[in-house]
C-alpha cells in the first residue's frame, strides 16, 4: 500500500515528467517549423515566378490563336 509521502513524491515526480516533456515537445514544434518555413520560402517564391511565366505563355497563346483564326476567317 502506498503511503501519502509516496503518493506525494510520484505526484510530483509525474507533475515534473510533464513539465519536461511539454519544453522538450515545444522545443520540437519550433524547430520544425522553423525548418519548414526555411523550406517553403523558396518554394513559394519557384511558385509565383512560374505562376507569372504560365501566365504569360498563355496571354501570348491567347493572341496567336487569335491572330490564326482571323487568318483562316473564324
Amino acid at each position: 500500500m502506498l503511503t501519502d509521502d509516496d503518493k506525494k513524491w510520484i505526484a510530483t515526480e509525474v507533475s515534473a515528467s510533464e513539465e519536461r516533456i511539454g519544453a522538450r515537445m515545444e522545443k520540437i514544434e519550433t524547430a520544425l517549423l522553423t525548418e519548414f518555413h526555411k523550406w517553403a520560402s523558396p518554394v513559394i517564391t519557384r511558385l509565383r515566378s512560374h505562376s507569372d511565366a504560365l501566365r504569360t505563355m498563355d496571354l501570348e497563346l491567347e493572341a496567336l490563336q487569335g491572330r490564326v483564326d482571323k487568318l483562316e476567317g473564324k
